[in-house]
C-alpha cells in the first residue's frame, strides 16, 4: 500500500512538503520532500534537525518501537489514549456496518490511518495534513463543533469512562473521535475549548487511579509557576464532583495561531525505541546550538530539574520536554507540562542529569553540572532556595485546591524527603 500526504504549516497553510508512505507486508517506510516554494521562502526553516532544507526525498525507516514517519511528523501522531479511542471506533463501526468487509479491523490500521485520525483543529503543533482528496484530516463537518466547550465535560467524562470499562457506544466514540492529543500518555483526555475560548486539554480521572492524579498534577503545575518556572497554564475544574485537570494549549498563540512544536526527543533525533539513558546536558548542547535565548533557557532547564527532584517528578522522558519554533533555525524551550508528583517511584530520572550522575535524582548531582550549565554557585543556591521555599507550601496549595488531608497524605512522600533537607544544608 502506498499513500501520498501533503504537509502544510500553520493557520495560513503554507505548503511545506510531501510525505510518501509505503507499506510492504510488515515493513513500513516513508519519505519526506520539501516543496520548491518552501525551500525558496526567506522565512523557511527545517522542521527538525534531521530534516535539513535540501532538495529531494529524505527517507525514514521504521524501527521496532519507533514511528514510520520522520520524528517531527511522529510528534503529531495520536498518543496512547487517542490510539485506543481510534481502535475502538474502527471496531465499533465495522461491527455496525452492513458492508463490514470494506472496513478495516483495528489490527489492519496503518500508521497513516492513525496519523490522519486526529482532528485538524486540535493536532499538536503547526503541521497539518491533506489526504489524496485534498481534505485536511480530520476536519469536522461544517456546522459542527470541532472541540467541545467546558459545558460538555460531563459527556466527555462519561464517554472516556465507558472506554475504560469497555462499555462505549457508537455515540460515545463519535463524541471522542479525533479530539485526542499528541502530547503523549495513556490517561483519559480530550481537547476542549475553555471558558475564554482557548484550546485546552482536559485530563480526567481514570478508574484505575489509586490517588487523585488530576489534583496532584494541578498542585505540581501551580507550584512550578510559583517557583519561577515557565509552565503551561493549568487549573482544576469540577464537573459534577469529578476533578478535571484543564491545561491551556501552549502551542497556540493568544490569537489562536498554531505554533510549530517538536519534542526534545525529536530535537535530539531519538525515536520511541531509544528514549532512555539520555541526558539533560545533551539538551543544553541543543539549546546552545538552536536556542533563541540561550542562557535563559539553559537556566530554566536547570530550575526545572531542581523542581522535579524536590516534588519527585520522575516521568521526565524526552517526550515530556519540547521546543517551540521562534524564527528561521531558532527554537525556544516550550512551557513545562506533564509534571506530576510520584510518591511511590524509585528516585531516578528517565532523562539523566548527566552521563556521570547516572539516573539518580539528587541535588548533589544537579550541583555537579552548574559549570556545564554556566550557572554560578551563588545563582544556583538562589534558584534552589526559591524552589524549596515554594515546595514547602505544598500543603497550603493543596488545601486551596480542595484536597482533603487523606488525599494530601497520599502525596506526602513526594514532597517530604531528604533531598529537601539537602537544599536547606546548601543554603546555610
Amino acid at each position: 500500500m502506498k499513500r501520498t500526504i501533503q504537509v502544510y504549516l500553520g493557520n495560513e497553510a503554507h505548503h511545506v512538503g510531501t510525505l510518501h508512505y509505503n507499506l510492504d507486508g510488515s515493513r513500513e517506510r516513508s519519505a519526506f520532500s520539501y516543496t520548491e516554494s518552501w525551500l525558496k521562502t526567506k522565512s523557511n526553516f527545517a522542521l527538525e534537525p534531521a530534516l535539513p532544507l535540501v532538495v529531494g526525498p529524505q527517507f525514514h525507516r521504521k524501527t521496532p518501537h519507533g514511528s514510520a514517519f520522520p520524528l517531527a511528523i511522529a510528534d503529531t501522531e495520536p498518543d496512547g489514549w487517542s490510539r485506543r479511542v481510534i481502535q475502538r471506533d474502527f471496531a465499533k463501526r465495522r461491527q455496525n456496518e452492513n458492508r463490514s468487509e470494506e472496513l478495516k479491523t483495528p489490527s489492519q490500521l496503518t500508521a497513516v490511518d492513525y496519523l490522519l485520525a486526529a482532528d485538524d483543529l486540535s493536532r499538536v503543533g503547526a503541521l497539518r495534513y491533506k489526504d489524496e482528496n485534498g481534505v485536511f484530516c480530520r476536519t469536522t463537518e461544517i456546522g459542527t463543533r470541532k472541540a467541545p466547550p467546558l459545558i460538555e465535560l460531563d459527556k466527555l467524562i462519561r464517554a472516556t469512562k465507558a472506554i475504560e470499562l469497555n462499555t462505549e457506544t457508537t455515540k460515545d466514540l463519535a463524541f471522542l473521535r479525533g479530539r485526542g492529543t499528541s502530547l503523549g500518555g495513556l490517561r483519559p483526555k480530550c481537547s476542549v475549548i475553555d471558558s475564554d475560548g482557548h484550546l485546552a486539554i482536559g485530563k480526567f480521572p481514570s478508574i484505575h487511579d489509586e490517588r487523585p492524579i488530576t489534583k496532584g498534577e494541578v498542585l505540581a503545575m501551580q507550584l512550578a509557576k510559583m517557583a519561577g518556572i515557565n509552565a503551561a497554564e493549568t487549573r482544576l475544574i469540577d464537573s459534577d464532583g469529578v476533578p478535571v485537570t484543564l491545561i491551556r494549549r501552549f502551542d497556540r498563540s493568544a490569537k489562536g495561531q498554531r505554533l510549530m512544536y517538536i519534542s526534545a526527543a525529536t530535537m535530539l533525533g531519538v525515536d520511541n525505541g531509544d528514549l532512555n539513558n539520555h541526558y539533560y546536558t545533551q539538551l543544553v548542547d541543543l539549546i546552545r546550538r538552536y536556542g533563541s535565548n540561550t542562557q535563559k533557557d539553559i537556566e530554566e532547564l536547570w530550575r526545572r530539574i531542581g523542581f522535579s527532584i524536590l516534588i519527585s517528578n520522575f516521568d521526565d522522558h524526552l517526550h515530556n520536554h519540547g521546543f517551540i519554533h521562534v524564527n528561521n533555525e531558532q527554537w525556544c524551550l516550550a512551557p513545562a507540562f506533564d509534571i506530576n508528583p510520584f510518591p511511590d517511584r524509585i528516585r531516578e530520572f528517565k532523562t539523566w542529569i548527566s552521563e556521570k550522575t547516572g539516573p539518580e535524582a539528587t541535588i548533589s548531582g544537579l550541583m555537579s553540572v552548574i559549570d556545564y550549565f554556566r550557572i554560578t554557585n551563588n545563582r544556583a543556591k538562589l534558584i534552589l532556595g526559591e524552589i524549596e521555599r515554594t515546595v514547602s507550601k505544598w500543603r497550603n496549595i493543596g488545601k486551596e485546591l480542595g484536597m482533603s488531608k487523606k488525599e494530601m497524605t497520599m502525596f506526602e512522600e513526594a514532597f517530604e524527603h531528604p533531598e529537601r533537607d539537602e537544599v536547606r544544608k546548601i543554603m546555610k
